[in-house]
């Protein structure tokens, strides 16, 4: 079941990553969405290239992009387009960056794409067949406790407005954890989770884009997925908690504590 999607993302984030990579090193037009919100041509002939390609094969379905918006076509299938996720990193030459493509379904994720250009890593998941790095199959880590895990996330854009609460939630975990790294791309955070490198992942005031590939990819996986309140996550909610079943639930003590 939704082979032909999941062939489509992987054309689409391909060609997209060839791109990326001719540009990396190479930008000369950035702009500001925001005081710390980037926006470089990078991203937006990714976006037009992934665009392009779903809206050939699948004109009927929904496509929601960070660039371009929302192109609603009334249907019930919606994909969900990052065609540049970490673009900070990209702009300043640090290759941790990623595209993300996601498919939901009557608001339930239904596969997940994401390339890595730079590190040659394809990560994707379909509902229900597990997850998959390259071809190869993906389990989350076995780490028992806290204290003994390498966790990672990220902070918001609207960080310098609003930061009181960003650094109460990493104080309260750098103190449990064994280590926190914060590389810059929420999306390869998540992949990294289901590949067992990062042990658990939280972050919060992010958008769908940043959120809807990965989730997927960490659950089949078998990794759990949850907002800080341990409710079940969409990406249209605004927290997130992924890591392997063993140091969820006493992450969500820390975050809550």
């Amino acid at each position: 079941m939704w082979e032909k999607e999941i062939q489509v993302a992987r054309q689409a984030a391909r060609e997209a990553g060839i791109v990326l990579k001719r540009l990396f090193g190479q930008v000369s037009q950035i702009e500001k969405k925001g005081e710390i919100d980037l926006v470089t041509e990078a991203d937006l002939q990714s976006e037009k290239i992934i665009l392009d390609i779903i809206s050939r094969h699948f004109p009927r379905d929904s496509i929601l992009a960070e660039e371009a918006g929302e192109f609603n076509h009334l249907s019930d299938r919606l994909w969900i387009v990052d065609p540049l996720d970490g673009t900070t990193n990209f702009a300043h030459r640090f290759p941790v960056f990623a595209i993300s493509i996601a498919l939901e379904i009557e608001d339930e994720l239904v596969l997940g794409l994401v390339n890595s250009p730079c590190t040659n890593e394809e990560f994707e998941a379909v509902k229900g067949t597990g997850a998959f790095l390259n071809k190869k199959p993906l389990r989350v880590s076995q780490t028992k406790t806290l204290k003994d895990s390498l966790l990672v996330t990220g902070f918001p854009y609207d960080v310098h407005e609003n930061p009181h609460r960003v650094i109460e939630m990493f104080q309260k975990m750098i103190v449990r954890a064994q280590g926190v790294r914060r590389p810059g791309s929420a999306v390869i955070d998540l992949c990294y989770v289901a590949a067992g490198i990062f042990d658990g992942f939280w972050e919060e005031r992010l958008k769908p884009w940043d959120t809807a590939a990965g989730a997927i990819i960490v659950s089949e996986a078998g990794g759990k997925v949850t907002t800080y309140k341990g409710n079940p996550f969409t990406p249209h909610l605004k927290s997130i908690v992924a890591a392997n079943p063993h140091i969820h639930e006493a992450m969500l003590e820390a975050l809550n504590s």
